[in-house]
C-alpha cells in the first residue's frame, strides 16, 4: 500500500492532498494574488492530516512540483518536502508542473482526439509563458519550454483541429488571440490532486529524488523586477 502526500506551489494555488494506492483521498487548497505559500503551506498541511485521520508518521513518500513556475513558490514547497522527507526518513518522488497540468485536463474532459493538442501553460511575465504540448498518446509534440506567444506559435500549430490550452497562461491567450483552433480552459489550473498519476507511477517504480542534492526546475534564471 503507498500512502503519498503532495505539495503543489508552482504557481498561485497552494494544495497538499493524500492519496492511497493512487486514488485522491482528501485536498486542501488556497488561491491568492499574493503567494500565501510561506505562511499557509504548513497550516495546509497540518489541517490535512487533522481532516483524514492520518499522522505524517503514516506517510510512505511525498511528492512535490518541481517546476516550472514561481521562483519563490517552488523554493517554498520544495524545501517543504524535503524537510519533511529528511524528518520522517520517507523518500521525496518530483513531478513537472506542466505534466500536472494535462493530467489535470484529462481527469476534468477526458481524452483528446488524434489531431488535437494538450498545451498547457504557466505564467512567466509579459507574454512569456512555460509550455509544452502533448498529443492524443500522451507524447509530447514539444517538450517544456519558456516560449514568448505570439501569431507565430499558433501558425506553427494550425495543422491540428484543436488546441487545448490551459493553466494561470491561458489568460493571456484569451485576451490577445482568437483562432478558430483555439479551446480555452481558463479553469484548470495546478493542483496537487494533478500529481497523482505521475507519483503514484514514480512510487511503484522506487524513481526517487536525492533528498540532499535535489533542486527546483527554474528553467531560466531569475531576475529580479
Amino acid at each position: 500500500m503507498s500512502l503519498l502526500l503532495h505539495i503543489e506551489t508552482a504557481t498561485k494555488v497552494c494544495s497538499a492532498c493524500l492519496s492511497k494506492e493512487g486514488q485522491l483521498i482528501h485536498i486542501v487548497e488556497e488561491y491568492s494574488e499574493k503567494y500565501i505559500h510561506a505562511e499557509r503551506l504548513t497550516i495546509l498541511i497540518e489541517q490535512l492530516m487533522n481532516d483524514t485521520n492520518y499522522n505524517l508518521k503514516d506517510l510512505d513518500a511525498i511528492s512535490i512540483d518541481k517546476g516550472p513556475g514561481s521562483f519563490t513558490g517552488l523554493r517554498i514547497g520544495v524545501s517543504t518536502a524535503k524537510g519533511l522527507c529528511y524528518s520522517l526518513k520517507i523518500p521525496l518522488i518530483a513531478v513537472d508542473s506542466l505534466t500536472s497540468l494535462y493530467f489535470g485536463y484529462k481527469k476534468i474532459k477526458g481524452d483528446i482526439s488524434k489531431n488535437e493538442l494538450v498545451i498547457p501553460m504557466i505564467d512567466a511575465r509579459r507574454m512569456e509563458v512555460y509550455t509544452a504540448a502533448y498529443n492524443f498518446l500522451g507524447e509530447h509534440h514539444f517538450q517544456i519550454d519558456a516560449k514568448v506567444i505570439d501569431q507565430s506559435f499558433f501558425d506553427s500549430l494550425s495543422q491540428f483541429n484543436k488546441l487545448h490550452i490551459l493553466g494561470d497562461g491561458s489568460n493571456k491567450i484569451k485576451a490577445n488571440f482568437n483562432a478558430v483552433n483555439l479551446e480555452i480552459h481558463e479553469k484548470i489550473s495546478c493542483s496537487a490532486e494533478y500529481q497523482i498519476p505521475q507519483s503514484f507511477s514514480k512510487f511503484r517504480k522506487k524513481t526517487f529524488e536525492n533528498v540532499a542534492y535535489f533542486e527546483p526546475y527554474y528553467l531560466k534564471d531569475f531576475k529580479p523586477n
